[in-house]
């Protein structure tokens, strides 16, 4: 029998979801190129946010498990759009990643439903990513000034998730709660 204590993968899916939010943001305020965005969607928003729910998986944590590995596809399907366009092989208008983001936004409120069940940090960072992601769809279906409010608001959202791996370590790593996650909303 292994007793051997495992790391716990929220961690890296946090790192992931909140480092590549913020680039893409960052790219929405046209503060950077769309290049640096696209590597990390692929790799730490696409591939470790992937693994991490994999291993989430196998912790049993199946809200973990849905979160990460369905983030984990949007952004490497995010890239793979991107990659598409570029290349003319076969080109998405604003109304097509319009309707990608309005399904996202769909599964996105079902998380913010389970969020409700865990605890605050949890609730106000899928509370920001749903209303992003409503301010996108906005955005990308005739109200383009929504784009630049939804950058702000999952400036918002990447600092939460931050905020929530920052939890996860420093309480652990210094035995105490040296920052809190509050209570759950929704009692079960």
């Amino acid at each position: 029998m292994n007793n051997a204590k495992l790391g716990n993968p929220a961690v890296v899916g946090l790192a992931g979801f909140g480092l590549t939010t913020l680039l893409l943001q960052f790219h929405n305020l046209e503060l950077i190129g769309l290049g640096p965005v696209v590597a990390m969607g692929f790799i730490f928003g696409g591939l470790a946010q992937l693994m991490a729910g994999l291993m989430e998986q196998k912790t049993g944590n199946n809200f973990g498990f849905a979160v990460f590995t369905s983030y984990g596809a949007f952004w490497i399907g995010l890239g793979i759009i991107w990659i598409l366009n570029h290349l003319g092989v076969y080109s998405s208008s604003g109304t097509d990643v319009g309707y990608y983001l309005v399904a996202w936004t769909l599964l996105t409120a079902i998380f913010w439903v389970g969020s409700l069940f865990i605890h605050t940090a949890m609730v106000l960072t899928f509370s920001t990513l749903l209303a992003g992601f409503i301010f996108l769809d906005l955005g990308h279906f005739g109200f383009p000034v929504f784009n630049k409010v939804a950058a702000i608001v999952l400036i918002v959202c990447a600092l939460l998730a931050w905020y929530m791996m920052a939890t996860i370590i420093l309480n652990e790593l210094s035995g105490r709660e040296m920052l809190k996650s509050g209570k759950a909303w929704i009692r079960k």
